[in-house]
């Protein structure tokens, strides 16, 4: 057996890897020009991807697995950051609310307001750069345009609304001398944050306007009350400066040192800074108007809404007007009309609702003051609003 084995291993005909010769076809049976070759008779089991070994791309997530994480925490991100966009519609929820419960605000009294403000503030400067505010000092033409705006058409606007309420609607002298006095004093912060909402680029420009006009406002204003209401009012120069470091000056440095130094932290509490200031702008609008609510129910009330209304629209429009004039060849004139246009029709009601309190007798002088404070944010967050879609 063993031999016989051993006979067929060496005999010529085997092979222990017998490989079968190749059918010798003829030409003439084989379709070269086939449309479907005999391969894509046996497409492969599973798709192939070739990548080289050093390839990115060979260690990238598969497709079909689902990012649970990336796809649940981006949205919330972004719904925190878009939350400036509710602004108009929580203004208006705060003022209906002030009208009908006004407990709900009365408890934000004024000395919450020095830090709410500057809470804005620090958001602005969390959100800027020394080299904005930097370069907002080289555009002296705008500084002074938007001054003007502040202390010569708004008071104008003021003295001519002040004649309007006396002469045609018949009010008391009172409520002229409120109008006028609300012309009189300097801008309201909240429009640096109207601005950034808008045009953040011009928000330096716009903090540097309101900055300039309320320390240059413990001598102007005094001095424009005379003129329009024929009263002298002592302004605290102290007050005043304190008020503006307080509320302008500290929050802002705080802003840019955090930016600069500790980029980290800022953006992580950056996503967070919309909805915090949609809430404390809500507080600024509605505290004055549940605190002041009987004068604006006043049998005066309407006739000094209509007057109100007016004159800050007026001032809104004037300001449009007078920047877009003024830098008519300028490649940035529309952020500069809205920048412009926030500073004249914005000012600090607040400081002339505690002037009226403080230095006339009469109750009804702080009763325009106050319905300003609130329709002056309701028409600037109305035109952030109406600005900010139509640049989309």
């Amino acid at each position: 057996m063993y031999s016989s084995r051993m006979n067929l291993l060496h005999s010529p005909n085997f092979s222990l890897f017998h490989i079968p010769k190749p059918l010798n076809f003829p030409r003439s049976r084989i379709n070269i020009s086939s449309p479907f070759p005999l391969r894509s008779h046996f497409p492969p089991l599973y798709p192939i991807k070739c990548a080289p070994v050093n390839s990115s791309d060979s260690l990238q997530p598969d497709p079909l697995q689902p990012q649970t994480t990336k796809q649940n925490s981006v949205p919330i991100l972004e719904i925190l950051k878009q939350s400036n966009t509710l602004l108009p519609h929580v203004v208006i929820a705060s003022t209906l609310l002030a009208l009908i419960f006004p407990p709900s605000f009365t408890w934000f009294t004024s000395r919450y307001y020095p830090p709410a403000l500057g809470f804005l503030m620090f958001a602005v400067g969390v959100n800027s750069s020394e080299k904005d505010f930097l370069e907002a000092f080289y555009r002296p033409a705008e500084i002074v345009t938007g001054y003007l705006g502040q202390f010569v058409v708004k008071p104008l606007l003021g003295y001519l609304f002040c004649i309007i309420s006396v002469t045609v609607f018949g009010l008391p002298t009172a409520i002229g001398a409120g109008i006028a006095l609300v012309s009189c004093v300097s801008g309201a912060q909240l429009s640096n944050y109207a601005t950034f909402l808008t045009d953040p680029q011009m928000a330096p420009l716009s903090i540097v306007m309101t900055s300039l006009s309320t320390a240059s406002a413990v001598f102007i204003t005094p001095l424009l009350s005379l003129l329009l209401i024929g009263k002298r009012l002592p302004v605290d120069v102290k007050g005043m400066v304190f008020s503006i470091t307080q509320i302008v000056v500290a929050p802002i440095v705080a802003g840019l040192i955090l930016n600069r130094f500790f980029p980290r932290i800022c953006n992580a509490i950056r996503p967070f800074l919309p909805p915090l200031s949609v809430f404390v702008t809500a507080l600024c609008v509605g505290a004055p108007l549940a605190i002041n609510v009987e004068s604006v129910k006043s049998p005066f009330g309407l006739s000094i809404l209509l007057l109100v209304v007016a004159f800050h629209l007026s001032a809104f429009i004037a300001g449009y007007i007078l920047s877009g004039f003024i830098f008519r060849d300028s490649p940035d004139v529309k952020p500069l009309q809205r920048t412009i246009s926030y500073e004249t029709g914005m000012q600090s009601s607040l400081l002339a609702l505690a002037l009226a309190n403080r230095f006339f007798p009469d109750p009804a002088v702080a009763v325009p003051p106050a319905i300003s404070t609130v329709i002056m944010s309701l028409m600037g967050f109305s035109l952030v609003l109406i600005w900010a879609k139509s640049k989309e």
